[in-house]
């Protein structure tokens, strides 16, 4: 099966071409240069600019694997989670291509694709499950922060998520509040192993609490 997929959750335009596991083409659009001067990803800026990337990153990725839309056997999407305008983007648009050429559509899950994700290696790069391993993964993102228990393929559930704010946004906001420029992780990393971690006692919610979630808006307060 050879599949078209497009990714708009956030700020990156991504475009792929897979064929029975393997990536043919991998292309993304950045949005970091655009959102740099507000410290953040302003959601209608980015919607904006997929609908402006999108159609360049998709060509993009046919050409480099050498397969035309009408030969793709299906179509697929982020369905969620992310910002709303921004996944309606390439939601959308994979639907109506889908449509327009009469293949199935399929949406896909954020998450399960970060989770699955470390099974793809190679070159080129190929999904890979003969050594799978069931494993808790923790998943961290901008928006999002979560503990989960992987069984086997495709099968997980959720051990815990964060209460308030995910670890990403945690970084985002810090950096805003020292003046650092976006994205600010790398700003903090560089700056934080240079620094003395005794220094300042910072919070460390829910360590003692018997539920798997994580809670990050005291550490914001906190700076």
């Amino acid at each position: 099966m050879t599949l078209l997929a497009f990714e708009t959750s956030c700020d990156e335009t991504g475009a792929a071409v897979v064929r029975n596991g393997v990536i043919l083409s991998n292309v993304i659009a950045s949005q970091i240069a655009l959102h740099a001067d507000y410290g953040g990803v302003v959601p209608e800026l980015a919607a904006r600019e997929h609908l402006r990337n999108l159609p360049i990153v998709a060509h993009a990725a046919m050409e480099q694997a050498h397969v035309p839309a009408a030969q793709m056997d299906a179509l697929a999407a982020t369905r969620g989670p992310g910002l709303p305008t921004a996944l309606l983007v390439g939601f959308k648009a994979a639907q109506s291509l889908a449509f327009a050429l009469r293949k199935p559509f399929i949406g896909i899950h954020h998450h399960e694709a970060h989770l699955y994700s470390p099974w793809i290696r190679g070159n080129p790069p190929t999904a890979v499950f003969e050594d799978f391993q069931p494993n808790v993964s923790l998943v961290v993102s901008g928006g999002h922060t979560l503990l989960v228990r992987v069984d086997s393929e495709f099968r997980h559930r959720v051990l815990g998520s964060t209460l308030d704010d995910a670890a990403g946004e945690c970084f985002d906001k810090t950096g805003k509040l020292l003046g650092l420029p976006y994205p600010a992780g790398p700003q903090i990393a560089r700056l934080a192993a240079q620094g003395n971690p005794n220094a300042f006692d910072f919070p460390r919610p829910l360590i003692h609490d018997a539920a798997d979630d994580f809670s990050f808006s005291g550490l914001k307060t906190s700076v």
